[in-house]
């Protein structure tokens, strides 16, 4: 009964062909650090639900929008990862590709912590307890390798470098991820609205292709 708003179908072009598919960057993102404002387009739930209800009949392809708009932004993410990573590497002093190897061996242990985290919170949440201790098993056998790790990447350099903050960037999000984050900064990281929802917009958008 709203009758300030002119009444418009799903099929108009001023509709998000993404919100219909509930798939639009500007909703999966709203209120993260990347909260990417108001969609340009009409978002309006009312027409997804008649979206919804008509191409259950028929087929309006609105996937090849969805998709077109999906993609434009991961290469948006993807260019500025590109770019932080040049970034990174010019402003990170050269190392040597061993010590790099055994850095990148500590990063890969931190994300490994970090997911099994995010896991252990959600199993938590579910009330999933038996579960969830056995991740947080799986949590401390990783702790214990990443010690090791440290101390290896440790040992291999001068104490002055090992102070500096190494910093990787996440492939997924793009955000900056410390070489020694503590746990609960990973578990924020991985388990957080900004990353779950770029694993959410890249899998959309690998099963619209």
């Amino acid at each position: 009964g709203d009758t300030t708003r002119q009444r418009i179908k799903f099929s108009d072009d001023r509709v998000c062909k993404s919100h219909l598919l509930n798939c639009c960057p500007h909703d999966v993102l709203s209120g993260t650090r990347m909260d990417l404002g108001e969609c340009l387009k009409v978002h309006d739930l009312a027409l997804r639900a008649d979206y919804e209800i008509a191409s259950k009949d028929q087929d309006f392809f609105f996937e090849l929008d969805a998709m077109d708009h999906l993609q434009s932004f991961i290469a948006d993410c993807d260019r500025r990862t590109e770019v932080a990573k040049k970034r990174l590497a010019e402003t990170q002093e050269e190392i040597s590709a061993e010590v790099a190897a055994k850095a990148e061996r500590v990063h890969e242990l931190n994300e490994e912590i970090g997911k099994l985290l995010a896991k252990v919170e959600q199993l938590g949440a579910d009330g999933n307890v038996e579960e969830s201790q056995k991740v947080m098993d799986e949590v401390e056998k990783a702790r214990v390798k990443k010690r090791e790790a440290e101390e290896v990447y440790r040992n291999s350099m001068p104490a002055s470098s090992f102070q500096q903050q190494k910093l990787r960037v996440c492939e997924v999000c793009s955000a900056y991820l410390g070489l020694h984050d503590n746990d609960r900064r990973l578990a924020d990281h991985f388990g957080g609205k900004l990353h779950l929802g770029f694993i959410e917009i890249r899998e959309k958008l690998e099963e619209l292709r």
